[in-house]
């Protein structure tokens, strides 16, 4: 049970640390709970304004790397900018631990509105497994081009979005903003700190939080850039944190 809750956690602590395409490197420490700290994450975008690429890099930590075997996960996104927002073209998560890799790569096609992606698994530097299908759903977003977008998607407070996103099949890419009038911020600030310029909270449906759902909270600086992040309510053992450090 331990394992699949920190699989959540490394997934969803990924959700909360992007929201503004205004930097070149950010980076961020995750703790959880009576856990202390479970990992840290690196962000690099480059822009040259028709395209964009990120990278990140999430490294596990303290009794997350010993539960999942000193698992790293890379993540790389490729697009073209429409209208000052990133979208995606290319997406891809790359899960690697001791002797495996893992990788999911995701091709979205625009104009026929469709998402292909492809399914590879190596074993001892020997591929295993190699599928292709064609998802479900289609998206413009993926996991980190949604949340660099945000800043600017939202146009207004007290307002509830619904995104879809690349890298969700199990939602099927759904995922629901709340962005909180200034009569309700104060709520948000209880767990994120005073003086954000901008509070929001993600809604996710995974079997691992208390009533199916768990809540990432979102708070953003006057430079628009995510400080602080929590994921609330996980089983028993408390509530994870991302917290900015660069």
């Amino acid at each position: 049970m331990l394992k699949r809750i920190f699989s959540t956690v490394t997934l969803f602590l990924l959700l909360g640390s992007f929201l503004s395409a205004k930097t070149t490197q950010l980076n961020y420490m995750a703790t959880f709970g009576i856990f202390g700290k479970v990992g840290s994450i690196e962000n690099r975008l480059t822009q040259d304004g028709s395209a964009y690429q990120i990278d990140t890099k999430v490294t596990l930590a303290g009794l997350a790397k010993v539960l999942l075997n000193g698992q790293t996960e890379h993540y790389t996104s490729k697009g073209h900018m429409e209208n000052g927002l990133m979208v995606s073209d290319f997406y891809e998560m790359v899960t690697t631990k001791q002797d495996k890799k893992v990788s999911k790569a995701y091709h979205i096609d625009h104009e026929k509105k469709l998402v292909t992606k492809r399914y590879r698994r190596w074993q001892k530097g020997k591929l295993v497994k190699d599928t292709t299908e064609k998802l479900k759903f289609y998206a413009r977003d993926d996991l980190l081009t949604l949340y660099f977008n945000l800043g600017n998607a939202v146009e207004e407070k007290g307002q509830k979005y619904l995104f879809k996103a690349v890298g969700l099949e199990k939602q099927h890419g759904k995922v629901q903003i709340t962005v909180p009038g200034a009569a309700q911020a104060g709520v948000y600030s209880k767990d994120l700190g005073e003086g954000a310029a901008l509070y929001a909270k993600a809604l996710i449906h995974q079997e691992n939080f208390r009533k199916k759902k768990g809540d990432i909270l979102l708070a953003v600086g006057k430079d628009k850039f995510i400080y602080k992040s929590v994921i609330k309510d996980i089983m028993l053992y408390g509530d994870a944190q991302l917290v900015r450090v660069k």
